[in-house]
């Protein structure tokens, strides 16, 4: 790892500094409970439910990793004209996150991942979404709102999960700006929207995403090399971050100064879940780079991150306190 010092100095960098984050909201719902039983109705487990929960998911789970770091966020999504499209918003507004780019859209539901755990263990996941492609009207909105941050933020975070907000056309309007701007775009992919991306800084697929889109499987880190390099020509990045699990990460670049491909290895102490830990990656690294940190800073922070997120159940944020703690663990 990079001397502890340098990184320190730029996660205290990471307060006020002002990111942008695009992409489909998500209400992370949770039921907890215990099983002590199967039922007689049908070859399952009876879940008695203990509590309930409900988490920001999706891009708002990056905007909240964002928040928890101290910077200035603002958010572009849509949500439903219901309950929990109000509940979402409102949680994110007393973390004082600037929503005036979501919208409310009543031809849909308002995204939500019930997931049902029991001792520690998902038992089950339902899914309530739309995945169709948002209106032209609603494109129109969000790429206006986009448009009206870019003179402030220093970063851009796209957190697509294939529920219809990070279309062609708003991407493309998006990735023009930035190239006038000079912001770094960030884009953590999502299939099938892979050829969309084009033109964006940093793309952040994981193993199964990178395989996906490449066509090329992964064995070793010299697998993820070579996927990575396939990727930036097909995308047409600067940098392609591809995420490993316990194998860590790979940063690779088109960029002279960056030829070097750059391997991390994981720094992940437990794992009990890995939802949200690519929220996580996206959040530390599109913030590090906002605040004047290089690629190979900004993966070496977001690897720390995602080994702290990880070690709990459920989607959850890194604070600031927290990743300064563990980088005084790993001080040199």
């Amino acid at each position: 790892m990079t001397n502890s010092a340098e990184l320190l100095n730029l996660v205290e960098a990471f307060v006020g500094t002002e990111v942008l984050v695009v992409g489909d909201l998500i209400v992370d719902h949770y039921i907890w409970g215990g099983v002590n039983r199967i039922s007689p109705e049908a070859p399952v487990v009876v879940v008695d439910v203990e509590k309930e929960e409900r988490r920001l998911g999706g891009a708002a789970n990056v905007a909240h990793n964002l928040c928890a770091l101290g910077a200035a966020v603002s958010i572009c999504g849509v949500v439903g004209d219901d309950l929990e499209g109000r509940e979402l918003t409102d949680r994110m507004e007393r973390m004082k996150i600037d929503t005036k780019g979501v919208f409310v859209d009543r031809s849909r539901p308002t995204t939500i991942k019930t997931r049902i755990v029991a001792h520690a263990q998902q038992v089950v996941r339902v899914d309530r979404e739309c995945r169709l492609p948002l209106s032209e009207a609603f494109q129109e909105s969000i790429s206006a709102e986009v448009r009206a941050q870019f003179a402030r933020v220093k970063s851009i975070a796209v957190s697509d999960y294939g529920k219809g907000v990070v279309t062609p056309l708003i991407f493309k309007r998006l990735e023009g700006q930035a190239g006038i701007n000079g912001v770094p775009v960030v884009v953590d992919p999502k299939d099938p929207n892979f050829l969309n991306y084009t033109g964006a800084t940093v793309i952040k697929p994981n193993r199964k995403e990178a395989e996906q889109a490449s066509g090329m499987k992964i064995a070793t880190r010299d697998d993820a090399v070579g996927v990575g390099h396939k990727l930036l020509s097909l995308w047409n990045t600067d940098f392609v971050l591809i995420t490993l699990g316990e194998k860590g990460m790979v940063l690779v670049s088109r960029l002279d100064e960056y030829s070097e491909p750059v391997a991390i290895d994981t720094l992940a102490q437990e794992v009990y879940d890995v939802s949200g830990a690519g929220d996580t990656v996206s959040a530390v690294f599109t913030l590090a780079l906002a605040a004047g940190g290089s690629p190979r800073h900004a993966a070496e922070l977001a690897n720390l991150a995602a080994g702290i997120v990880v070690a709990e159940v459920g989607t959850v944020a890194v604070e600031k306190t927290e990743l300064i703690s563990r980088l005084r663990e790993f001080a040199v």
